[in-house]
């Protein structure tokens, strides 16, 4: 049984480092929000009032995940999270040395676009 019990904690662990599909990350924004709203003794009906989104769609959001953004903004902000919102996107995230030298050197352009070599 502690075998058992040691993978299922290992398993638990590992799943949070892989979160690498829509649905699941949907899911676990809601479950973090939710948390942080019973934390602060909200009921849905008064998130609802605070933030001006339907209880249906935040019922739905807790429930499945679904939200539109405007929403879950409006829902960030009534519970104090507007910074971490606002950063969303907010710094440049780079897998390779070459990755970053191309940040660094589009950091002031206003959109993408391919360079066409010319012969």
């Amino acid at each position: 049984m502690g075998i058992s019990t040691n993978n299922s904690n290992i398993l638990a662990v590992l799943n949070d480092f892989t979160l690498d599909n829509p649905n699941d990350i949907m899911m676990l924004v809601a479950e973090n929000f939710r948390k942080r709203r019973v934390e602060k003794n909200i009921t849905r009906q008064r998130m609802a009032e605070l933030s001006g989104v339907p209880l249906s769609t935040l019922a739905r959001f807790e429930q499945k995940g679904l939200i539109a953004f405007e929403s879950l903004i409006k829902l960030a902000m009534a519970l104090g999270y507007t910074t971490e919102i606002k950063d969303l996107f907010n710094a440049p995230k780079f897998d390779t040395m070459e990755e970053l030298d191309l940040i660094r050197q589009k950091s002031n352009d206003k959109r993408a676009y391919n360079k066409r070599n010319k012969a």
